[in-house]
């Protein structure tokens, strides 16, 4: 039951993190968030991992996704920090930060809810990408800020890695308590009464001596 139940929170909480990583892997892609887009990539493979691990009873897998879940919660972290300007860090900075130097901007700026421009003029292009880049001022009345939903993808990952991580936790554990207790039951013991018929060549054999009389 516990093997059951511990499998299948890894694959659901993979699976919700997978579908959350790949929503946020599009907008990124949009944006040219080249930066966030290689991150979510690495992350889309260890959570494979998890899932492999899980479904075929690999520990070792789960391992792997356990020791990147803090390296993807300071990532995410950092970008809640940023986008809300915590101490020196500005969302301003994003631009080489978050997409390695081509200077785009979130894909949510002049995109999130109820977003239109001042001045619809007044907004450059990007060299290499094509994209139209509005100042953030030239923005006005968001239902939410793009920074905001940034922030709220971010969170979202943190929380669902922190829970994947515990079930992984939590399922090697129980994996490890099976595997030592096989022995329990003969499963590595050379003179069990549970052995292979492949052993019965190693049985001793006493002599029978029939009684004449």
């Amino acid at each position: 039951m516990c093997y059951c139940t511990a499998r299948c929170a890894v694959i659901s909480t993979s699976l919700l993190q997978l579908m959350a990583i790949i929503e946020r892997q599009v907008f990124d892609f949009m944006g040219f968030m080249w930066g966030m887009i290689f991150a979510n990539f690495l992350h889309i493979i260890f959570v494979l991992f998890a899932i492999f691990g899980a479904y075929q009873f690999r520990s070792k897998l789960l391992v792997v996704y356990v020791l990147w879940s803090p390296l993807w919660l300071a990532w995410n972290s950092f970008i809640i920090c940023l986008y809300l300007n915590v101490g020196e860090l500005s969302r301003h900075d994003e631009y080489y930060i978050l997409t390695m130097g081509t200077e785009n901007r979130s894909w949510w700026l002049e995109r999130s809810i109820g977003c239109q421009l001042r001045d619809p003029l007044n907004v450059t292009q990007h060299q290499s990408s094509g994209r139209p880049l509005p100042s953030e001022a030239n923005v006005t009345g968001c239902l939410l800020d793009y920074q905001f939903v940034e922030v709220i993808h971010a969170s979202v990952q943190i929380l669902l890695a922190l829970f994947g991580a515990a079930f992984c936790c939590i399922a090697m554990h129980i994996f490890a308590s099976d595997d030592d207790s096989f022995d329990f039951i003969g499963g590595f013991d050379t003179y069990s009464s549970f052995q292979s018929p492949g052993k019965a060549a190693h049985l001793r054999l006493e002599p029978l001596y029939a009684n004449t009389r």
